[in-house]
């Protein structure tokens, strides 16, 4: 079993019932208030930024006080009459888990309100055990993080377990289809089942779309990339889009099969049953030790990428890329740079994702996290989180 490494606060939050919080205004300040950091925000920046009233804003920051979401961070000199007091998130009101569910291995996370990790565990994983070991290898992780084998709701604070894995699935149902590599999962309704053994609430995506999430509410990417592809190197293939500052999964979560694109008519057999897959050429090239081919391959797929979607950014990440983060980006940015001569364009740039191997896990928590605060979603914690039945 893997072992807790704790890195900030205890797990035991507040318990405020947030996932109750649903209202828009209420999101639009919770999200300035996280933004503003310890140094705060005043009711009036408040009122002035959102276009609220000052009346509103009061009403709203009195109800996150009082539920301990929000607390004074001191008094600020004004331009005119008395000091005005600032609030600041509290971030330990609540947490989220993030897991993480690889071919051979799971991660996760606990996470703050800002997302910060306080603690994360990791521990081997055979994803084609079986339902039944998957479902308590996640159980007993969760129970770690979260302080015991009894594992606290959302009572407790903890808002509920985001999970991402391989692909494909049905995010807004939280069922998996015929994850590849892995046929003997399609139809297993993952999210329902990790509900009831785990007593709250929980999201399932894929692991690129749960990574481009984090990607796209975090600081490191900047507000100001609209539109970005973060490509997962790992024991597969994947993307994840974000388009207009949202992450695009498709009517059918379909979006994003970057791995399974035919590159190579009647090239090497895949996993998913196809030939010539980017995913296949990608793999084998790693596996023949030639970084540098892989590296071409991924480039060829990022081109087809910018080309149909014309995205700002090309994001890479996942194990594989981590070991040789330099050469992969060199090499499909020599790919991208050119095919952006020839066509007279501005070549995109390429860079190596922020977050590291945690990045999936720490993106699964925001499916619980981000539409507290407004950001990025549909179909996050309200349209697609089930769990146990509990009082408000």
């Amino acid at each position: 079993m893997g072992g807790v490494n704790r890195t900030n606060a205890a797990a035991d939050g507040a318990g405020a019932n947030l996932l109750a919080l649903r209202s828009h205004n209420t999101a639009l300040v919770l999200d300035l208030l996280r933004t503003a950091g310890e140094e705060g925000i005043s009711r009036l920046e408040l009122a002035e930024r959102t276009g609220l009233t000052p009346q509103a804003v009061s009403k709203i920051t009195a109800r996150l006080r009082g539920e301990g979401l929000a607390a004074e961070a001191g008094r600020r000199a004004s331009t005119g009459g008395k000091p005005r007091t600032v609030l600041r998130l509290v971030p330990d009101a609540g947490h989220a888990v993030g897991v993480h569910l690889d071919r051979d291995e799971l991660r996760a996370v606990l996470v703050d309100l800002t997302g910060a990790v306080v603690a994360q565990r990791r521990a081997p994983l055979d994803l084609g055990a079986g339902a039944e070991a998957v479902l308590e290898g996640v159980r007993r992780e969760v129970a770690g993080l979260v302080g015991g084998d009894a594992v606290p709701g959302p009572a407790e604070g903890v808002l509920g377990v985001g999970v991402a894995l391989p692909g494909p699935l049905d995010h807004g149902r939280g069922v998996l289809h015929r994850v590849t590599g892995f046929p003997e999962w399609d139809g297993f309704p993952l999210r329902d089942a990790l509900a009831r053994r785990l007593g709250m609430p929980v999201v399932v995506d894929k692991d690129t779309n749960a990574a481009a999430l984090g990607l796209a509410v975090g600081e490191e990417v900047g507000r100001d990339v609209g539109s970005f592809a973060y490509l997962h190197l790992g024991t597969g293939l994947g993307a994840g889009l974000v388009i207009g500052g949202a992450v695009h999964r498709g009517a059918r979560t379909g979006a994003g099969e970057f791995g399974h694109q035919v590159i190579h008519l009647d090239g090497p057999p895949c996993t998913c049953g196809g030939r010539g897959c980017i995913e296949a050429l990608c793999l084998a090239a790693v596996a023949a030790g030639d970084l540098d081919e892989a590296a071409r391959v991924l480039g060829a797929g990022a081109a087809n990428l910018v080309g149909l979607l014309d995205i700002d950014l090309v994001l890479l990440g996942g194990r594989t890329v981590a070991t040789a983060p330099e050469a992969f980006v060199r090499g499909v940015a020599r790919v991208l740079a050119d095919r952006a001569r020839r066509e007279g364009a501005a070549t995109v740039p390429v860079r190596v994702a922020p977050g590291g191997e945690r990045g999936v896990a720490e993106g699964a928590a925001q499916l619980l996290l981000a539409p507290l605060f407004g950001r990025a979603e549909s179909g996050g914690a309200e349209g697609s989180a089930r769990g146990a039945e509990r009082p408000e």
